[in-house]
Order: structure tokens, then C-alpha cells, then sequence
């Protein structure tokens, strides 16, 4: 239910190409791509028969799900042909380089610049909480390429080598002991100019394509009711079911859960029929961001102080809450998008 499958990179990429070979990875992506050209559905359908194993899938979750759905978008075909194989098989691991020190929320005012040199481009800067940016082979990158032009307008989406010179990956060490994050440095790092995805200047469109498909993800891969069963099942096995109380916040767990489950079928009609998800993501997103707070919350409470310092799951899982309330949008950023693009109110004053 919480492992990511980083721990165990060997096996993460023998499942990534079993699944290439059998016709599984990439269900959605368009046969022309290596994917089946299946429907948002048929994901829905294969990722519940799969919650019954002990299957590695995290590991390669945003190269499939948020890098390879940018690069169909927005790529060249020669672009498309260099990354999409080896990523659908496992064989080159991905991660996002959006954050910045001072660039959370607004992401806009991002400082990491690239000039140009030649056929290249020469780039200075730092990233930060990119999720396996240690284990990576490419990096999703954005920088600001038009120092003079609108914060929006000077912003290009690239493709990094994680293994150039200049590239500085360091481990972010998390109060649950593990190191998911990183800070990523970034010193005169050369980038072909082949690997500018989208126009230049124009990578907020590009980035606005792979920030949607990470909402979409975060919402719909947790807060499953897998974590839901585990919780009843944790409640039997300490003998509170039947106290009224802990019923009470069960059945609101439960009633977030199937919200949220009501909620991502709605998403998967839309993206049946326009091939993206819309800013109901945002809502996916923070539903499950507090679905998971609220389960691991009520989980530690039955657990009492001597289960919660022992060897189970949900004290690691408690610790990791917090995390999915700033991964993808904080909670702050997504109320905005949901008042300003569903609910139609006035848009936040810009600076």
C-alpha cells in the first residue's frame, strides 16, 4: 500500500518490462507510441487487478504517467522516438524538476537559468523535492530561457541528462528516515538545443500538460480502497470496531474514499472524451491529500501509543501525509484553481 518500489530498482524494472512485453505499459498511450490506445477505463481496470499483488509500480510512475504523456503531446517525433521505448520499458527512469528554493507555489518565479551557446544551452540553478531525482536517468526540466519576458511568457520545458556533468543530486533525509526528495544543483550543465520540448519561451503550456497528469496521478494512485480495507481491518484486529465513535470516523473515511472514487470516474468520462484531465484533478488531488491524513490519523489513534512505535506501516504512512499536501500543488494553490476554473470566481490578484 506505501512502498514505492525504489527500494528495489532491479525488480521495479523487470516488472516495468514484463509489462512492455505482455502489451501493459503505457495502456493509454497511442499504439503509434508503443501503448495499447486503450481508455482511461482500461487503466482503471488493470491497475485493480494488479492491488492484489506485491508489484513494484511507483518506481517509473511519473515517466509513464506525466513524462510520457508531455513528450506525446508536445514532442518531436525524433523526440518521441529517442525517450518514449525506453521509458515505457523500464529502461531509463524519469524525474520532475519544476520546484525551486523560492518557486514552490508559484512556480512562475522560477530563478534556474539557461543562456545559449551555440547549439546548446548553458544552465545554472537549483531544483528541489524531486521525487526520485537519485535513481534517475532524465529529468523534466524547466528554466527560464527569457529573463526580460513575463514571468509565464520566458519559461522553456526541457530534457536533462541526470548523468551530465555539472548535475549534483543530493538526498533529502525525511523525518520517517527515508530520502523520497531530493535537492538537485545544477552548474554550467550543458543541454542540446534538440532538447527543448515545445516551443521555446513556451514551456508553461508544456508544464501545464505535465502538472495536470501529476494531479491526476497523486488523486487517483492513493486514498484506493485498499488503504480503506486495511483500516477496517485494523479496527477488528484491535477491537475497536464496534465502538461508536471509531465507526463514526470510519464511515467518514469510508464516505471520502467512494467520493473520491465517484469523483475519478467523472474524471476518466472527461478524459475519454477530450484526451486530458480538466482542473477537477485538482479536487482528486486534494481530497486525497486530506483521505490520507484522516486514515492514518484515525490508524495511529487504534494503534495507541505502544502499536504506533512498532513495526507497522502507518506510522511511516502518518509521517508521509504531509508530503502529498505540497507534491503536485499545495492545498492553497489547487483552492484557487478550483474557485477560479470550475466555480468561476474572480481570479487571485497577480502581483
Amino acid at each position: 500500500m506505501f512502498r514505492s518500489g525504489a527500494d528495489d530498482l532491479p525488480r521495479a524494472k523487470a516488472w516495468q518490462a514484463c509489462k512492455a512485453d505482455g502489451g501493459w505499459a503505457g495502456i493509454t498511450w497511442p499504439v503509434e507510441y508503443g501503448g495499447r490506445g486503450g481508455s482511461p477505463m482500461d487503466q482503471v481496470i488493470f491497475n485493480q487487478e494488479v492491488a492484489a499483488y506485491d508489484v513494484p509500480d511507483m518506481v517509473f510512475a511519473i515517466g509513464v504517467l506525466m513524462a510520457g504523456p508531455t513528450l506525446i503531446a508536445h514532442g518531436t517525433p525524433e523526440q518521441q522516438q529517442r525517450w518514449l521505448p525506453a521509458l515505457r520499458r523500464g529502461e531509463e527512469i524519469w524525474c520532475q524538476l519544476f520546484s525551486e528554493p523560492d518557486a514552490g507555489s508559484d512556480l512562475a518565479s522560477l530563478g534556474t537559468k539557461a543562456a545559449r551557446d551555440g547549439d546548446e544551452w548553458v544552465v545554472n540553478g537549483q531544483k528541489v523535492w524531486s521525487s526520485g531525482a537519485q535513481h534517475s536517468d532524465w529529468g523534466m526540466l524547466l528554466v527560464r530561457t527569457g529573463p526580460t519576458a513575463p514571468k509565464h511568457a520566458g519559461i522553456t520545458w526541457m530534457a536533462l541528462d541526470m548523468h551530465a556533468p555539472g548535475v549534483t543530486v543530493r538526498p533529502l533525509r525525511q523525518m520517517n528516515g527515508g530520502a523520497h526528495f531530493n535537492e538537485v544543483f545544477l552548474e554550467n550543465v550543458r543541454v542540446p538545443s534538440g532538447h527543448v520540448v515545445g516551443d521555446l519561451d513556451a514551456g508553461w503550456t508544456v508544464a501545464t500538460t505535465t502538472l495536470l497528469n501529476e494531479r491526476l496521478m497523486v488523486g487517483g494512485m492513493l486514498g484506493q480502497e485498499d488503504m480503506v480495507a486495511a483500516l477496517l481491518d485494523l479496527a477488528r484486529d484491535v477491537g475497536r470496531s464496534r465502538d461508536l465513535l471509531v465507526r463514526q470516523d470510519l464511515a467518514r473515511v469510508l464516505q471520502s474514499a467512494y467520493a473520491l472514487r465517484y469523483l475519478n470516474y467523472r474524471m476518466l468520462t472527461d478524459i475519454g472524451r477530450t484526451g486530458m484531465p480538466g482542473p477537477e484533478a485538482s479536487i482528486a488531488k486534494l481530497v486525497t491529500a486530506r483521505l490520507f491524513a484522516d486514515a492514518t490519523d484515525l490508524a495511529l489513534r487504534l494503534l495507541g501509543p505502544a502499536g504506533a512505535a512498532g513495526d507497522s506501516l502507518w506510522p511511516t504512512a502518518r509521517l508521509e501525509a504531509p508530503a502529498l499536501r505540497i507534491g503536485g500543488g499545495t492545498d492553497e494553490v489547487l483552492k484557487n484553481v478550483i474557485g477560479e476554473r470550475i466555480l468561476g470566481l474572480p481570479r487571485e490578484p497577480k502581483p
